[in-house]
């Protein structure tokens, strides 16, 4: 019988605990594993009663210098009273520490609850923060982490999925012919909207990363940081019909020009980028298929329904690219 392993396995509770402890803090013994899916996360006891937060990163995904740069923009938007959430300092004074082969960071806990996105008063407060967040995301540039484009985030993990053989050969010329209609579609959106400026940004701005507290709301989870349009931190927050979308992001928008200057070109980007999320997903799920963790949290994922779904999604997606948005 063939067996095979993940790096993951090696992620023992006496490891987490003594990783801990390597950075110059006391574990207490005290352990909790936290839902993430992409790193290994777990809330961990302290010998002063308090609890701190340890992710550690998924082995090969981001560089030493990728996971850096999210730590500063994090730190940046803290040193600037925006509530971000930036990790600790271990006892060498770095953000980003290593044990065991695994690399790891140390967050302090905030705790909160999901915002009630159906107050516009919510969306403003949530679009004044996500403009506090670009103003500060427009005063530098990335080097090492990628940009939200259609060849990273579309065309690239499209071919991973075909030359991999993912989808089922029966429907497989029905994906590449549908992979390739979204792909020019979303090209054309963002052709159509011109030159814009990218900033960094949070990356993967939905209703799961934000947590409100009677202060207001706060995100968490900068792990897709990357460069785009400032869109991207907006639409993810949107729900429901067109209309209401539409109004939605007019109260974020107007919570977000008291910091920021908006586009309105973007709005036409919505859609686009909606679509690369779609493929982006796929592959990801594709990717991370060796971690025993995602077959037994996505069972659905590369059955012949579950591409069908695909595939009408991605139809479905040509026909909202094609919508006029009245904003």
């Amino acid at each position: 019988m063939t067996t095979t392993s993940h790096p993951y396995d090696a992620l023992t509770p006496d490891v987490v605990l003594d990783a801990v402890d390597a950075t110059g803090l006391h574990a207490d013994g005290r352990l909790l594993a936290l839902a993430s899916y992409e790193n290994r996360v777990y809330q961990v006891g302290l010998d002063d009663e308090s609890f701190v937060v340890a992710k550690f990163y998924r082995p090969g995904r981001w560089s030493d210098a990728a996971i850096h740069e999210e730590h500063a923009f994090t730190q940046a938007l803290a040193e600037n009273e925006i509530p971000a959430v930036p990790p600790l300092r271990n006892s060498a004074g770095d953000t980003l520490s290593h044990f065991a082969g695994f690399r790891l960071a140390v967050f302090p806990r905030r705790g909160g609850r999901t915002p009630e996105l159906e107050d516009p008063s919510v969306l403003e407060w949530l679009g004044r923060f996500i403009g506090r967040i670009h103003a500060q995301g427009a005063l530098a540039t990335y080097q090492h982490r990628p940009v939200l484009d259609v060849e990273t985030f579309g065309r690239l993990p499209g071919r991973f999925l075909l030359e991999g053989g993912w989808p089922p050969p029966e429907i497989r010329t029905a994906y590449e012919g549908v992979l390739q209609q979204v792909l020019d579609g979303v090209a054309a959106c963002f052709e159509a909207v011109g030159s814009i400026k990218i900033i960094r940004l949070h990356g993967d701005c939905h209703p799961g990363n934000v947590l409100w507290t009677d202060q207001g709301p706060h995100f968490v989870d900068f792990d897709d940081t990357c460069t785009g349009p400032s869109i991207q931190d907006l639409w993810m927050l949107l729900s429901g019909e067109r209309a209401e979308m539409t109004r939605q992001l007019a109260d974020l928008v107007a919570g977000y020009e008291d910091f920021a200057e908006f586009d309105p070109r973007q709005v036409r980007l919505i859609e686009a980028l909606r679509s690369l999320r779609l493929i982006h997903y796929a592959a990801w799920l594709a990717r991370r298929w060796d971690d025993p963790a995602f077959p037994h949290s996505f069972p659905w994922f590369n059955t012949r329904a579950w591409w069908d779904e695909h595939i009408a999604a991605l139809n479905n997606q040509l026909e909202r690219m094609a919508q006029p948005w009245l904003f």
